[in-house]
């Protein structure tokens, strides 16, 4: 059954409100990555294997995150990538990466972010990307489309893959699956006026969102990757799809008029 009008506009501001919560909770951790950004004291480890790294930067934003979730919202369910699920069957669920990039930050590199979502029975109805360093915050509610700095963004109208700069990202076990992206980006490459491979699943999400980007796509991502992202660049107009089906999240977003071309040289 259909929600009664009034219950939707209810529900509209009370996403509202979570995402002045949700700015507040992104700009902290972003205090803190800067603090550690170009330190000597990352204190970094490896995960998954040599290639997929965390700092002691990724930790302390993450605890203070929950930290901030429990003293609020102490039935909220949550989904962190260093500490895993918590709660996560909970009606409400807050989706977090305390820091996307971290291998760029490791080395320096600026192009990092905090990534936060939140769900409602599923959905993602608030999302916030912050990057500190450049102090750019992207933002979207569910049906009152995206931001940046507080203005409204739009994703690219072009058509012509030729013209449109594309961005992509290469998966943490692409020494051990064939399904690795390498055949994709080199088919992509002659094609379009350039393809940038830049550290941050949910930067580039938004950074498409943005229309700084035509088109981008990446294969094995998790959850606290792209649903704050993948928000937010549909609430901006792009398309977003699944590519694949047992690649944990892989995703195509573009603007409408170029999905079908990269999507027919991706799937070929």
């Amino acid at each position: 059954m259909a929600r009664p009008y009034y219950e939707i506009q209810y529900m509209a501001t009370e996403y509202t409100e979570y995402l002045a919560i949700a700015r507040e909770m992104a700009r902290e951790a972003g205090k803190i990555q800067l603090r550690y950004f170009r330190s000597t004291h990352l204190e970094m480890q490896t995960k998954l294997n040599v290639k997929d790294v965390v700092t002691a930067a990724d930790k302390a934003c993450e605890t203070h995150l929950k930290s901030m979730i429990h003293s609020r919202f102490p039935t909220h369910g949550i989904i962190a990538e260093e500490s895993g699920e918590e709660n996560a069957d909970n009606e409400w669920r807050w989706v977090i990466d305390p820091l996307d990039g971290t291998t760029n930050f490791s080395q320096g590199y600026p192009m990092f972010c905090c990534s936060i979502a939140l769900e409602h029975n599923g959905e993602p109805v608030v999302g916030v990307v912050y990057a500190p360093y450049l102090d750019e915050l992207f933002e979207a509610v569910k049906g009152k489309g995206a931001k940046l700095n507080g203005k409204p963004i739009h994703c690219s109208t072009k058509g012509d893959l030729a013209t449109a700069v594309l961005a992509t990202g290469m998966p943490y076990d692409r020494n051990d699956n064939p399904d690795n992206n390498l055949t994709e980006t080199a088919r992509m490459i002659p094609l379009a006026r350039a393809v940038r491979l830049d550290g941050s699943a949910a930067m580039d999400l938004c950074y498409m969102a943005a229309g700084f980007y035509d088109a981008y796509w990446e294969l094995n991502l998790k959850h606290w990757d792209v649903a704050a992202g993948r928000l937010i660049a549909c609430e901006a107009g792009a398309v977003v799809k699944d590519i694949r089906h047992n690649r944990n999240y892989s995703v195509l977003a573009s603007g409408p008029r170029l999905l079908a071309t990269v999507e027919q040289l991706l799937l070929n």
